[in-house]
């Protein structure tokens, strides 16, 4: 508690925790159905597209966020129908995007401003990344991704796991595909500032990987994914400053030392039936 008390002294730090748990939040629940739905790794190549965007962004003089978040949206919008309209499998069509957009803006860093301090942080994260506009953004992310999954919960559910039963049902698949995707978007741009373009996907697999080795039903995994995130984050921050390693990277080893300790637990959950 000492340790936390002295961090809440810095205004940056305070920031990077009030917009990290957020993050972290949005990023679990929406990361349980993107799981579930075989588009885990969607968060790394949308990340690669923020990168890509950024890195233009930053070489024109633009605002960042104002470029990159348009520009995530629209390529999570152009994934779902590739994948759904062609017979390119959703791995492929990510590793293809992905590799495209990070080479992309590797080129245009070499070109023109070079491996400037914007674009490292962007690249591995920072901590002194996360803006108040930042925080006010990840408030209002947090409130519609929460009040999806309150209100549309079994709408969410039926998407998630037969969509074909859902459209039968009158459940409008494409428009909830499509929120999911915006949503997606939105918390990887803003998760990118701390955790880096390298390891915010993280952010999407880990909890609901985690929460998968124990709790079997749809509510329960995704209650156990929102704290398991928000856990992880606030360990790995506390590691991260007591420790004076990145903080993405501690986030990251937090998550995964989670994931072990709930595959021991189901282990011996099973050995003692």
């Amino acid at each position: 508690m000492g340790v936390i008390k002295e961090m809440l002294s810095y205004p940056f730090l305070v920031r990077a925790l009030a917009g990290g748990m957020l993050v972290s939040l949005c990023a679990s629940l929406l990361g349980v159905s993107l799981v579930l739905k075989r588009y885990s790794m969607i968060g790394d190549g949308l990340s690669h597209v923020s990168f890509g965007a950024l890195s233009v962004a930053i070489a024109l003089g633009w605002s960042p966020l104002a470029v990159s978040i348009p520009v995530v949206v629209l390529a999570a919008f152009f994934l779902l129908r590739i994948t759904e309209s062609s017979k390119l499998k959703s791995d492929a069509a990510i590793a293809m995007i992905s590799a495209s957009a990070l080479a992309i803006g590797i080129i245009v860093t070499s070109m023109t401003t070079g491996m400037t301090t914007d674009i490292s942080s962007y690249m591995f994260g920072s901590i002194l990344a996360m803006s108040q506009a930042d925080v006010r953004l990840a408030v209002v992310l947090s409130v519609v991704v929460l009040g999806l999954f309150i209100f549309c919960y079994h709408k969410i559910f039926a998407v998630t796991f037969d969509e074909s039963f859902a459209k039968a049902t009158g459940v409008r698949v494409d428009l909830y595909n499509v929120l999911i995707a915006i949503l997606t978007a939105v918390t990887i741009v803003l998760g990118m500032r701390m955790m880096g373009a390298m390891l915010i996907s993280s952010l999407i697999i880990f909890p609901a990987l985690t929460s998968m080795r124990v709790f079997k039903s749809f509510k329960g995994v995704m209650i156990s994914s929102g704290v398991v995130s928000v856990v992880c984050f606030l360990a790995g921050m506390v590691a991260s400053y007591t420790l004076s390693t990145p903080a993405g990277a501690s986030v990251v080893v937090m998550d995964l030392l989670c994931f072990l300790l709930f595959t021991a637990w189901a282990a011996v959950g099973r050995s003692k039936k």
